[in-house]
């Protein structure tokens, strides 16, 4: 846990980087479907600001609870959710993004030392603490921004297909 500083800094500047990745996107490239089963780079968008609350209460429960227990978010898994993120304006999803990881950001700054390594139990995951979630939520950001990048401009012959 010697990257502490670093992984602060890092969720720090995402929301930045993120908003310079969709600033530079086209606006008819935002909403493009490239193909069944891929989501659009608005559609990441909306996803990384939707999962912050969600993630910031988790944080809160590893921060206040002696060990919680998590359920698995799992994106359309839901039958009343639907297989995509509902669409929010850019403008909106972006404020909303900043909005909760400073709240985030906040709150990690200010944990003792020792309270990085409370843990929790989720069912994904053969470990997880406090730790472990800063980290992950930083790796989520850059594995959706990197999606876009790629949604954006891959060729069709080389676009990954996820399963």
């Amino acid at each position: 846990m010697q990257d502490i500083d670093d992984l602060l800094e890092g969720l720090q500047r995402s929301g930045n980087i993120l908003a310079a990745l969709v600033g530079s996107i086209p606006d008819d490239k935002r909403h493009l479907r490239r193909g069944q089963g891929f989501w659009t780079i608005a559609e990441h968008t909306s996803h990384l600001a939707q999962v912050q609350p969600m993630l910031l209460e988790r944080l809160q429960r590893l921060r206040d609870e002696a060990r919680p227990v998590f359920v698995p978010y799992i994106p359309g898994a839901d039958e009343v959710e639907a297989e995509t993120p509902p669409p929010m304006a850019m403008d909106a999803a972006l404020a909303q993004f900043d909005n909760y990881r400073a709240k985030q950001v906040d709150l990690l700054r200010r944990l003792a030392h020792g309270a990085w390594d409370k843990r929790g139990r989720h069912p994904e995951y053969d470990d997880y603490s406090l730790y472990i979630l800063a980290r992950h939520i930083l790796m989520h950001d850059f594995w959706h921004m990197y999606r876009m990048e790629e949604l954006w401009l891959t060729r069709s012959d080389y676009l990954t297909e996820l399963h």
